[in-house]
């Protein structure tokens, strides 16, 4: 019933005739109670007016700052087969001590006498590249012996022609000499024929003149075949010169093309030498590939593989140890919305599972089992579990990180923004606003001196 109706409402004002109801308006606890609450009702006023210190929360484990001080696997470069174990789980290794011997599998590399035998055939090839090289000086001399013997015989053949010229000229001269002496013998004989007419010379001086006329002509005919033949002998000359340059050329190149093709033959066997020296090396190392060694200093977590004449390729991981000396740190994972807010440098509170803690998340200095952390590091690429990575190093001026921490184990961390009051971070955490964006002393003071 809603008790609207005027003739419906209970007559409360009869109730207080009972000397009960007047008892229990009487009580004095009544009045301490309600000033109990009214003190609970200012005192949670007041707190909203406390400073609280925004802060951005993450969860993560306990790693090392370095990479090669993270535990790691030890792998066999080579394929073999496992002969012998010289390390159990649980024991201290130092670098360069043996894990594992393996034994050689595949086909290519059974012979024990592999490395020998590719030394000598590597220095067989190097004995023929010196063999090569007395060939080439050899033909080197044979083409300078041809080069001199061809200007003897071209400075010879130039000789002759230089002579046939000479004598071409004396011929020449020989035959005007002969002309002329043909010229005053019909000159003569004219003039012998012409004063017999007139009866001043004898038949016979004629005849004389005759006689020695026909000789000149006759020797004319002598020295022109004599000349002929000197313009024969420069042309033999000439064409002698030609044949000289034409063999000692050919002798030249015949001698500088086998000079080439051992040179080329040498080059194909400096290749196989070098060739020779590659697999050797290769060989050379992969011998020593058959004993495993630790990269490091560190203790022995696990065997990977195990058992006597197991085979395993190249890759497998076969042990995985950790580094004895470490520098510890914490990755820890926040979400995209403080990804922002989080810069490096900036100091982060960390406590670690195991470990006796009291954290009062918006009051640090309450906080006890802490410690100080910076960070280091911030990956910028958003990991699987939809957060990003944030590596935390040991603040130096903080205390020191517990020793007994061990790698692996959870830790969480606080990253502390700005003071800001209980109400305002109640009202921000409502309306699922982010945190207010933190800067630092100096970047405040760069900030005023650019206004």
């Amino acid at each position: 019933m809603l008790n609207l109706s005027q003739y419906n409402k209970p007559e409360t004002e009869k109730l207080n005739q009972f000397k009960t109801i007047q008892d229990l308006k009487n009580r004095p606890h009544y009045k301490i109670l309600n000033k109990i609450l009214i003190g609970f009702l200012v005192f949670g006023i007041l707190i909203l007016f406390l400073p609280w210190t925004q802060n951005i929360s993450g969860q993560g484990a306990v790693t090392t700052l370095k990479p090669n001080q993270r535990p790691q696997t030890i792998q066999s470069l080579i394929s073999g087969r496992i002969e012998k174990w010289y390390i159990q789980e649980g024991d201290f290794v130092k670098k360069g001590d043996t894990i594992v011997f393996i034994s050689e599998i595949k086909e290519d590399y059974l012979d024990p006498n592999l490395v020998e035998n590719t030394k000598a055939q590597m220095e067989a090839k190097k004995r023929s590249v010196t063999s090569y090289d007395g060939k080439i000086n050899s033909l080197s001399n044979q083409i300078g012996a041809i080069e001199n013997e061809r200007k003897l015989k071209f400075q010879q053949a130039k000789n002759k022609v230089q002579q046939a010229l000479l004598k071409i000229k004396s011929d020449s001269m020989d035959l005007e000499a002969v002309k002329t002496q043909v010229k005053i013998a019909k000159t003569q004989y004219n003039r012998a024929v012409q004063l017999n007419k007139d009866g001043l010379k004898p038949l016979t001086d004629v005849e004389e003149k005759r006689l020695k006329l026909q000789e000149v002509d006759a020797k004319i005919i002598t020295q022109e075949n004599k000349f002929l033949a000197s313009k024969n002998e420069l042309i033999n000359a000439k064409v002698e010169l030609n044949r000289i340059n034409a063999e000692y050329y050919e002798k030249k190149s015949k001698a500088e093309s086998d000079q080439f093709t051992a040179m080329s033959n040498q080059y194909d066997t400096e290749a196989q030498v070098n060739k020779l020296k590659n697999q050797y090396a290769n060989y050379k190392i992969r011998n020593g590939m058959y004993y495993i060694t630790a990269p490091q200093n560190g203790y022995v977590n696990r065997a990977i593989q195990s058992g006597i004449g197991e085979n395993i390729k190249e890759g497998t991981a076969i042990v995985s140890i950790m580094p004895s000396k470490y520098d510890i740190a914490v990755e820890t994972f926040i979400a995209p919305m403080d990804f922002p807010l989080i810069k490096k440098g900036e100091k982060v509170r960390v406590w670690f599972d195991g470990w006796p803690t009291i954290v009062f998340s918006g009051w640090p200095g309450m906080s006890y089992g802490t410690f100080g952390g910076k960070i280091v590091a911030i990956e910028n690429y958003i990991s699987e579990n939809g957060k990003y990575r944030v590596l935390i190093a040991p603040d130096p001026e903080d205390k020191k990180w517990p020793e007994q921490l061990s790698i692996g184990s959870g830790a969480q961390t606080l990253a502390l923004l700005n003071n800001v009051p209980i109400w305002y971070e109640i009202w921000r955490t409502l309306n699922g606003f982010p945190p207010n964006y933190y800067q630092s002393k100096s970047e405040k003071n760069a900030t005023k001196d650019k206004k």
